[in-house]
């Protein structure tokens, strides 16, 4: 099955709008709009390249800013533009994140790279859909590039699960290391903080921050949805304590590299 029949599929049966609605999905999505927030100015425009039914793009335009997204899934844009209103000066178009050649160089303040990353199998694709990403970016603009936790996974899907017992998911694991490989069937391609450097270092940027988006929340998803606002507010205080610590971020479901062009 290839990338884009395996994606369409998964998506046009999967509630990704319920999941960031959801009080587990807050947090990676109050995390990521956080650090968006320290870098929006009045008047930046900005770009979401793989932005799914539009959560963060349909935000960031009911505050007043110019944004343009870029979709993928036909099932996902259609979502996307029932919320569209009145004022909200935004576009949804579809396009591929490792093709970005209808948009000129250094057009973009702010871009946003939340999804294709969990979605791009060969480094060359990986390599492309950052190049393009920097390449519509404004020189000093800065860019959030969302990745899959390898570990985590490990941890929630290979043993809670069981899955690694599963002989499909036996031959993606490197059981001297844990590294996890993905196929395009297997829809979500995983990463350890090594392979997102060794990305980064064929590009002239500065990072700024290196976050674990979930941190502990994918692991007790049951007991977040439970808790009294009065105890998921302490809990994302305690989150946003330690979602860049150096010794931790490795255990989150959703790491957020967020990083300047120079």
């Amino acid at each position: 099955m290839d990338a884009f029949t395996a994606l369409t599929a998964y998506y046009g049966s999967y509630d990704e709008e319920g999941r960031l609605l959801s009080r587990h999905g807050q947090v990676e999505y109050l995390t990521t709009m956080r650090y968006i927030e320290k870098y929006l100015r009045k008047g930046m425009r900005v770009l979401e390249i793989g932005a799914g039914t539009g959560r963060y793009s349909l935000a960031l335009a009911a505050r007043g800013y110019r944004v343009d997204a870029i979709e993928l899934i036909r099932h996902n844009i259609d979502i996307f533009r029932t919320h569209i209103t009145d004022g909200m000066d935004v576009t949804v178009t579809q396009g591929n994140a490792t093709d970005l050649s209808a948009i000129a160089d250094g057009t973009y303040d702010i871009t946003l790279l939340l999804g294709p990353m969990y979605h791009l199998y060969t480094e060359d694709d990986q390599l492309r859909a950052l190049s393009e990403a920097l390449r519509v970016t404004k020189q000093g603009g800065v860019i959030f590039a969302a990745y899959c936790g390898n570990d985590a996974t490990v941890v929630n899907f290979c043993f809670v699960k069981g899955m690694i017992l599963n002989e499909h998911y036996r031959a993606l694991t490197d059981f001297d290391t844990f590294k996890l490989r993905s196929n395009p069937e297997d829809l979500f391609q995983m990463y350890r903080k090594e392979d997102i450097d060794a990305l980064m270092a064929r590009f002239d940027t500065e990072r700024l921050h290196y976050i674990g988006t979930d941190m502990a929340t994918r692991y007790m998803d049951d007991t977040i949805d439970a808790m009294s606002d009065e105890l998921f507010e302490l809990y994302l205080k305690y989150h946003f304590v330690i979602c860049e610590r150096a010794d931790m971020v490795g255990v989150s479901h959703h790491i957020l590299d967020v990083f300047r062009k120079k």
